[in-house]
């Protein structure tokens, strides 16, 4: 399991978020300790209050990166001004809160939930699908905890879905620790059956679809997208973990599927969908990845151009296969995210930039920072809109916006 260290400054939020990134972290088996020099991963939560705390929390950036393996830095500053990070040449990967818990877990499925029950928070209800996965991955120690896949049947998940909207929730997210392989315990893939029947539910909602493996995936590909482009209550969105752009490392990571079977579907979905948000995760630093094997994952970055992106160092979880391997160095994994996380971060800035001057139908899913909402389009881009009292906004509203401007991560908007 994963070692953390984390610290946390500004208002009362931000601790709340910080609290909740240690509970996902500690129900995913991973334990704190006293500081950064003996944690895999330390968590910067930031304020941006004033300028004086912006310095400090770049100073605190800076040393942090030279203590620990790897910088996580979320938080206020994070969100509204984390191009200063790289600018100010921090090694540090700059996330969102809620992306925290899933970049820390090297790769592995997400957190396991006890049980599978509906969660409504705010105007977002949480419906874990099933438990477990069919992967054997050499890296993974979730596995472990959650076993193989055990999939409730369709309609049990429908009526909790049902249930969850009726509640109030306007986005409606669709858990597991594999998506793309419920209902295969039972011999049969009924994720899309699922997503169309959760789709006729009555009532407006928007649904977003959890981390989903490509070996999963590949075999329902074409219906797969065509429920997408039928449903309008769907996010053009997957999350789609390749990991590697090398097949031997693919191979050597226990993966199951292989670069061009993840390339198919993506193809797949490009034909399906006018627009759309692919979302996919890169271990950087797997023991045996050469040189050759980065290049090959540079390339495929830039080929397939994901909107989103979680970069993770990887690091050796007890028991499993991939821990008695020999490992890279430390400024080997660095060296290596540091490069993919800057084409990252130009690959995702241009597609927003591409969306300014565009008008788009929102759901305001959250509150933001100060007087701001945080809303997602039909492809899970996220927009702000700003002194969202004066427009009269609130979490679970619809809205038209025009696209006015972008901070790399989100787009801003302008009710029209």
């Amino acid at each position: 399991m994963a070692t953390y260290h984390i610290e946390t400054y500004g208002c009362t939020s931000n601790r709340g978020e910080s609290r909740e990134i240690e509970r996902r972290l500690r129900d995913g088996g991973h334990r704190p300790v006293d500081g950064p020099a003996e944690a895999d991963v330390a968590i910067l939560n930031t304020c941006t209050v004033v300028e004086k705390t912006e310095r400090n929390m770049l100073r605190r950036a800076e040393e942090l990166s030279e203590e620990t393996a790897d910088l996580i830095v979320t938080g206020c500053m994070a969100l509204a001004q984390g191009e200063q990070f790289a600018d100010a040449d921090v090694d540090a990967r700059v996330l969102h809160w809620e992306d925290v818990p899933t970049a820390v877990m090297n790769g592995e499925c997400p957190t396991p939930t006890e049980g599978t029950a509906p969660v409504l928070d705010g105007e977002v209800g949480i419906l874990p699908i099933a438990r477990g996965c069919m992967s054997n991955c050499s890296y993974c120690i979730t596995k472990f905890a959650t076993g193989r896949i055990d999939s409730p049947p369709v309609a049990e998940n429908v009526e909790k879905a049902r249930a969850l909207v009726h509640a109030g929730a306007t986005e409606i997210r669709i858990t597991g620790q594999d998506t793309g392989v419920y209902g295969w315990d039972e011999g049969e893939r009924k994720l899309p059956e699922l997503l169309d029947r959760v789709c006729d539910i009555d009532g407006e909602f928007r649904v977003r679809v959890g981390m989903a493996n490509p070996g999963g995936i590949h075999g329902i590909r074409e219906e797969l997208a065509d429920v997408f482009a039928s449903n309008e209550e769907l996010y053009n969105f997957i999350h789609l973990p390749v990991q590697s752009g090398s097949d031997d490392v693919l191979e050597d990571m226990r993966r199951q599927h292989r670069v061009e079977g993840f390339l198919e579907i993506v193809e797949t979905f490009d034909e399906r969908l006018d627009e759309w948000t692919l979302s996919t995760d890169f271990i950087v630093g797997f023991p045996t990845e050469t040189d050759h094997d980065h290049e090959q994952s540079m390339a495929l970055l830039r080929e397939i151009r994901p909107e989103k992106v979680n970069v993770t160092r990887f690091s050796k979880r007890p028991g499993t296969e991939a821990a008695d391997m020999k490992g890279l160095g430390g400024q080997t994994k660095k060296d290596r995210s540091k490069e993919m996380s800057a084409a990252k971060r130009e690959i995702v800035g241009e597609a927003y930039e591409a969306m300014v001057g565009s008008r788009r139908r929102v759901l305001v899913v959250e509150q933001g920072t100060g007087d701001s909402v945080k809303c997602r389009d039909g492809a899970y881009r996220q927009v702000i809109v700003q002194h969202a009292d004066e427009h009269g906004v609130e979490p679970g509203d619809f809205l038209d916006v025009e696209v006015t401007g972008q901070n790399t991560m989100y787009a801003f908007g302008d009710p029209v």
